[in-house]
């Protein structure tokens, strides 16, 4: 590929702007996983959906890595492999997270399919994920406090008055003031906005390292948005954690993310520093994305996305590249081959593309 790479812990990773001295707080290596489409109990089933296929990146520490692409391209599917809500077919995914009451790296990277059930509750105090809809993700016959306790609880962090005072001060911090007018509401009873801060009190109660952002903010209206997006910028900042922002809105991107990167069919095809994947897009697909960004003035008239039919279905796709159907610079060269590796053309901005 004629990039850097960087070994540890038998994770092999492209060196995406590591950072800690080329430690990376998480990283993937060959990411994959496959759904049957069909069980028989007397037969193996013979076709898959690759929902994440080869895919590797590293995320360093209190850093943002947004990945956006269309419904379906596997965006969410990554997201919960790494916490661990799903097991991966193939691949690897390693973790430095603190040593307990460190602040420093631990030495050590962890495989995560090495992690055991009964480690696993030490590894869900390192690694949360808020979900996309504030309206689905809560009991809605528990309180707001039991909601957010329920992870002290499970850890066995501290006494009933102890929780009742961590929950009150983590409530403060999304903003939910006062705290005490809200511990024993139900969630019927928040708005859309409201709900999904309690949400983010609620993975970050327990001081996670790393976080799992599923478009936290797609389910709100303009109005939250803005502000939800603020909260979650303000405490990484205060709480040094890393996000892996999943949004299908560059807009979003921009603004909460220091990496982006294009996933298209369950392959990443292009990941840079944001501002240089916005300014400088090497992939077809990327170009397209960003041509059907809406512009804020009316009069404003732009050509049609530069790509050519529907998204093409993931179940058993040919080894040619993913994008072949629908790109407008296809070649004879792009069938014959297989789907193209991810290659740096400048710094720090790899694309997976033949014709880039």
């Amino acid at each position: 590929m004629g990039a850097k790479m960087v070994a540890d812990s038998h994770i092999v990773v492209p060196d995406h702007r590591m950072e800690n001295n080329g430690r990376a707080l998480v990283a993937a290596a060959g990411l994959t996983k496959r759904f049957p489409v069909s069980k028989s109990l007397f037969r193996q089933p013979s076709s898959f959906i690759h929902a994440v296929d080869d895919v590797s990146f590293a995320l360093a520490p209190g850093e943002s890595l947004g990945l956006v692409g269309e419904s379906g391209c596997g965006k969410t599917t990554v997201g919960k492999l790494l916490v661990k809500l799903l097991e991966p077919t193939s691949g690897q995914i390693s973790f430095r997270f603190p040593s307990p009451g460190a602040t420093a790296l631990s030495v050590e990277a962890v495989d995560a399919s090495t992690i055991r059930s009964s480690d696993l509750r030490a590894f869900r105090r390192q690694a949360q994920m808020i979900f996309q809809d504030p309206y689905e993700s809560m009991n809605p016959r528990r309180t707001i406090y039991d909601a957010i306790a329920e992870p002290l609880a499970v850890q066995g962090i501290g006494h009933l008055t102890d929780r009742v005072d961590r929950v009150t001060e983590i409530l403060t911090q999304v903003g939910l003031t006062p705290a005490s007018s809200f511990l024993f509401r139900h969630p019927h009873e928040l708005s859309g906005g409201q709900r999904q801060r309690v949400a983010i009190a609620r993975a970050l109660v327990i001081g996670p390292s790393f976080v799992v952002a599923d478009e936290p903010t797609s389910m709100l209206d303009v109005s939250s948005r803005t502000g939800i997006m603020s909260l979650m910028q303000e405490l990484a900042q205060q709480l040094g954690i890393s996000y892996l922002y999943i949004t299908h809105d560059l807009a979003v991107a921009r603004y909460m993310c220091h990496r982006i990167a294009v996933m298209y069919l369950g392959k990443i095809v292009e990941m840079a520093e944001t501002e240089e994947l916005l300014r400088n897009p090497l992939h077809p697909y990327t170009r397209a994305l960003l041509s059907a960004v809406p512009v804020p003035d009316p009069a404003y008239r732009r050509d049609h996305p530069d790509i050519l039919g529907d998204l093409t279905l993931p179940i058993d796709p040919p080894p040619r590249c993913r994008f072949y159907d629908r790109c407008p610079m296809a070649a004879d060269h792009c069938r014959d081959n297989a789907h193209p590796p991810m290659e740096e053309h400048a710094p720090g901005h790899w694309v997976a593309c033949y014709e880039a």
